[in-house]
């Protein structure tokens, strides 16, 4: 197992504006170091994000992190990665993780390892992930699929064409998105209620009749815990990364979930039945 970076020091962090010379902050000073912490869970400035990939290369994991590394270090995180799932065991690693972003499609993870994840959620570090990195993981783990929300189940006709439909567009995940067409694995999946739901696809019915006019959730939050949980069912290859939309809400999702530990829980619940 191999990490880079060197561990962030919480207490320091947190204990870090207590050094300011209180006589010399003027009432404007307090005013904009207010908003500043106000505002510390809404970006990755200092935030530890711990990268985990592996599993079935067909999702090339790897090109991912490619991806995804130089973004979130350009963004000011102290990020991390490792392909093995021991790291979930470690828990004073974990617990000084502010964002787990998962790639890690199908395999197997043992107790140790799916307890360790799941405790580190709960207590507050945010979940992220997409496609079968994350909702077509550890297929025997029934209490990581309740973490999630949601487990393919299906993509009928392989890579094909299809439309991505914005369903919530006040949502700072796809505020200011519209629908956009993908070539790519149209997900079927089996969905949490608990899931507050993003955007969506509607299945033709052209590879499989019985399906026509099913409408799948494509992207989604939930809270587990504490923690903040997003996912997004785009990303078959790290090439299906190249259309725009597609990119934007998965660093927004990512933005989202990496607040876990610096912004109140919500209720993200919106019955359907």
């Amino acid at each position: 197992m191999k990490l880079t970076d060197n561990h962030l020091n919480k207490k320091n962090m947190k204990k870090s504006f207590a050094v300011i010379a209180l006589p010399a902050i003027t009432l404007i000073s307090l005013i904009l170091l207010a908003a500043s912490l106000d505002c510390s869970g809404q970006d990755l400035q200092g935030k530890r994000v711990l990268i985990v990939f592996g599993g079935w290369d067909g999702h090339e994991p790897g090109k991912y992190v490619g991806i995804l590394l130089p973004w979130l270090r350009s963004e000011g995180a102290v990020a991390d990665t490792t392909s093995s799932l021991e790291i979930y065991t470690d828990s004073i690693y974990m617990s000084s993780v502010d964002l787990i972003i998962q790639a890690y499609t199908m395999s197997a993870i043992t107790a140790a390892q799916e307890e360790g994840l799941l405790a580190a959620v709960r207590d507050g570090a945010g979940l992220a992930g997409w496609h079968g990195g994350l909702a077509d993981a550890f297929r025997n783990n029934p209490a990581y699929q309740y973490m999630v929300g949601g487990q393919w189940v299906a993509h009928p006709g392989g890579v094909i064409d299809y439309t991505v439909n914005i369903t919530d567009p006040d949502d700072p995940v796809t505020r200011g998105l519209s629908s956009f067409s993908m070539h790519s694995e149209q997900y079927y999946m089996h969905v949490d209620p608990n899931v507050k739901v993003l955007a969506t696809t509607t299945f033709t019915g052209k590879y499989d009749y019985w399906s026509e006019g099913c409408t799948i959730p494509v992207a989604w939050k939930k809270m587990y815990g504490r923690g903040r949980v997003f996912y997004s069912s785009l990303g078959h290859v790290a090439a299906d990364m190249e259309v725009p939309e597609a990119l934007e809400i998965l660093k927004r999702g990512i933005r989202w979930s990496a607040a876990s530990r610096y912004e109140p829980a919500v209720s993200l619940v919106k019955p359907v039945y």
